[in-house]
């Protein structure tokens, strides 16, 4: 394993970490918020939301270090690690222990990743690509967020509106992860290609739009419930872009594929299953 590789790893790890304590936090202060209230007049009023705004600008700088270092296809699926630390950390604030079942899952869900980033040896692709490449990954992409944000809003039940407002929000954070290295690279060509630059705009629509989505989410139900659809949703979509719009390239077979495939259905049980295994912890923290 090459340095590059290395620092790509372990500055995605970082933002993992960074991105985990900055959601339990967020979501005990969005889950606090009565439904009907203003969410945002009341979030903006509290001092551990806004200690979780800045672990998250942090975990998105060590996101940035890490996509300049490696490609989306590596960078995105450590990200979903989030999880992980996020199982443990809730259990502790909620004073409940950690369950064998979840355990065995966030094993599971380690030894995906790692299967899939051996396995997979994906290239670095493009930093950037004619808009017309990109129109149909978009669509596909923002059909899918559209769904979902309307499933989250017209549904009553509570787990499925913070999973579906949750899956929302982590795909057009996967759409703002595939756009980082090219609005990176216009910083470098002068404020002049910034501002006419698409990609920016594009940028700042996602995260906000997805920053929004995920404070719903984190209003509307349990963590277990939201956590596990955007940490999953989040680097598939970005996997997804990355494959269909910047020609990142996976190195292995037939046969590889299979497994990479197999990785990825263990990746999305073993998010379900650690969902179900921190229900009751959230459950407790969202009627509190």
């Amino acid at each position: 394993m090459t340095n590059r590789e290395i620092a790509t790893i372990g500055c995605a790890l970082l933002a993992a970490l960074l991105f985990a304590v900055s959601s339990v936090a967020q979501h005990q202060a969005a889950a606090a918020v009565p439904p009907g209230s203003g969410l945002a007049r009341t979030l903006v009023r509290n001092p551990r939301w806004w200690a979780a705004i800045v672990g998250d600008a942090g975990g998105y700088g060590m996101q940035v270090l890490a996509l300049a270092f490696g490609a989306v296809l590596v960078v995105q699926p450590i990200l979903v690690c989030s999880l992980v630390f996020a199982l443990p950390l809730a259990a502790r604030l909620n004073r409940q222990r950690i369950r064998g079942q979840a355990v065995l899952a966030a094993l599971a869900l380690v030894v995906a990743l790692v299967l899939f980033l051996v396995i997979g040896d994906p290239t670095a692709g493009a930093d950037t690509a004619p808009l017309r490449e990109w129109l149909v990954p978009l669509t596909v992409l923002l059909g899918v967020v559209v769904v979902a944000t309307l499933t989250g809003t017209l549904v009553r039940d509570k787990a499925v509106r913070a999973l579906s407002l949750g899956l929302a929000g982590g795909a057009l954070f996967g759409l703002a992860a595939a756009l980082t290295d090219r609005v990176v690279t216009l910083f470098g060509e002068g404020p002049g290609s910034v501002l006419t630059g698409w990609q920016t705009w594009a940028l700042v629509a996602a995260g906000l739009v997805g920053f929004a989505l995920q404070q719903r989410a984190y209003q509307a139900g349990p963590l277990a419930a939201s956590l596990p659809a955007a940490a999953v949703a989040e680097p598939l979509a970005a996997a997804y872009l990355g494959l269909t719009a910047l020609d990142e390239r996976l190195r292995t077979g037939d046969t590889g594929l299979l497994v990479l495939a197999v990785c990825v259905v263990v990746m999305c049980v073993a998010t379900v299953v650690l969902s179900r295994a921190q229900a009751p912890s959230d459950a407790a923290t969202t009627t509190s």
